[in-house]
C-alpha cells in the first residue's frame, strides 16, 4: 500500500519515515516538506537509511496516482486545509497534528484562540487513540497529542470505574525538548535546556481540552476537569505523566491495577506495570507504561504513565491506527521493546 508523508522533515516525521521503511505492508512513496523541499532525506535526517531520496513539496497535486494514505506531520494550522482535500479526493487521511483532534468548534477555540477554517467538518474526524476508540474503516482520523495520549491512557479506565472524582483531576507532566517539534527558537536551545526543568503553558495549555473531551468521550462522564501543567526537561524525548484526583470511595491498589488491567486485556501497546515506570523504558516503542497508587494520607489516586513522545505520542500511534484503518494487523511494523534499559 502506497503512502506518503507531509512534514517529512520533522521529528516526527522522520520518525514516520524510519518505521514504514521497515513496514511490510506500506511503502512511503512521496517525502513532502516545506522549506526543505528539494533537499536530499540524508541532508535533513542524517540517521535514516535511503538518504539519497529527495524532498518534494507538500503539494497534494504531486502526490502519486497509486497513493492510498497520507500522514500529516505538519505544524498547527497547516494541515487544515490540505486534510480536507485529500479526504474529498478520496485519499486516506492521519494527520500528526491538532488541526481535528477538538470535536467541536467551541473546544477549538478555548485551546486555540482562533476560528477553524472547516468548523463542520470537525465531527467527521476519529480521534486516534486505538486503545480507546474505534478508527476501523475510518478515513481521516486526527492522532492525538503526546502529552494527552500519557494522561489519557493512565486516566480513563479509572474515570470510567467511577474510582475518582473527574471534576478535581491534576496533571503534572515532564517531557524531552523533541515534544516541541524541530524547530529554532531560543527556548529550546542547549543553553536554554540543559540543567534545568521549566513549567510552561501554565493554566493554558492547549492540550487541556483535548485531554478533557477524550476522558469524556471514552470514560462516559458527562464532566471532566483537568488541571495541566507540563515541564520541559533536558533529554532528547519521552514523556512522564503523574495524575492525581480525589478518591470516590475506599480503593484497594490491587483493585485499581485490576481496573487498568480488564480494559487493556488484549491491547499490546499497554502494559500495567507495578513500579512507576521510566521514560527511557519507552524510548523507540509504541508502548505506554502505566501505573497507579492510591494515597491514603490525602484520600486520592495517582496514576502514572510513560511513553515515547515521538513514538506512541507521535509517529507510532499514527501507523497503529493507519494499520486499523486499512485492516492490518495493529501491530503490523510497530516496536514493542524500547532500547534503553
Amino acid at each position: 500500500m502506497q503512502v506518503a508523508i507531509f512534514g517529512a522533515s520533522g521529528y516526527a516525521g522522520g520518525e514516520l519515515i524510519r518505521l514504514l521503511d521497515a513496514h511490510p505492508g506500506f511503502d512511503p512513496t512521496h517525502l513532502g516538506a516545506h522549506t526543505q523541499a528539494g533537499k536530499a532525506l540524508g541532508e535533513v535526517h542524517p540517521h535514516l537509511d535511503g538518504g539519497d531520496r529527495v524532498l518534494a513539496p507538500n503539494d497534494p497535486e504531486m502526490l502519486p496516482d497509486e497513493t492510498d494514505l497520507v500522514f500529516l506531520a505538519l505544524p498547527h494550522g497547516a494541515s487544515a486545509e490540505i486534510g480536507v482535500e485529500l479526504v474529498d479526493a478520496g485519499i486516506s487521511v492521519v494527520d500528526l497534528g491538532s488541526d481535528f483532534r477538538l470535536d467541536t468548534h467551541e473546544r477549538y477555540l478555548l485551546a486555540y484562540g482562533s476560528e477553524h477554517p472547516y468548523p463542520h467538518r470537525l465531527a467527521d474526524w476519529v480521534y486516534g487513540l486505538p486503545e480507546l476508540f474505534d478508527v476501523s474503516g475510518a478515513t481521516s482520523v486526527a492522532s492525538p497529542g503526546c502529552y494527552p495520549t500519557s494522561a489519557i491512557v493512565g486516566l480513563a479506565p479509572i474515570i470510567a470505574a467511577h474510582l475518582v472524582d473527574p471534576t478535581s483531576i491534576t496533571v503534572n507532566a515532564v517531557s524531552g525538548v523533541t515534544g516541541a517539534g524541530r524547530k529554532l527558537a531560543d527556548q529550546f536551545l542547549f543553553g536554554s535546556v540543559a540543567e534545568g526543568v521549566v513549567a510552561y503553558g501554565v493554566g493554558t495549555h492547549r492540550h487541556r481540552p483535548e485531554m478533557e473531551m477524550a476522558l469524556e468521550a471514552s470514560s462516559g462522564v458527562e464532566s471532566v476537569n483537568v488541571t495541566f501543567t507540563p515541564h520541559l526537561v533536558p533529554m532528547q524525548r519521552g514523556i512522564v505523566a503523574t495524575s492525581t484526583a480525589p478518591l470516590g470511595h475506599a480503593v484497594e491498589r490491587s483493585e485499581v491495577l485490576d481496573v487498568l488491567r480488564e480494559a487493556y486485556a488484549g491491547r499490546p501497546f499497554v502494559e500495567v506495570v507495578e513500579e512507576p515506570p521510566q521514560s527511557r523504558w519507552t524510548v523507540g516503542s509504541n508502548k505506554v507504561l502505566v501505573t497507579a497508587y492510591v494515597d491514603r494520607h490525602s484520600d486520592s489516586l495517582v496514576v502514572i504513565s510513560a511513553l515515547d513522545n515521538l513514538v506512541k505520542g507521535a509517529a507510532g500511534q499514527a501507523i497503529q491506527a493507519a494499520n486499523i484503518m486499512t485492516g492490518q494487523a495493529e501491530t503490523k511494523g510497530l516496536p514493542l521493546s524500547g532500547w534503553l534499559p
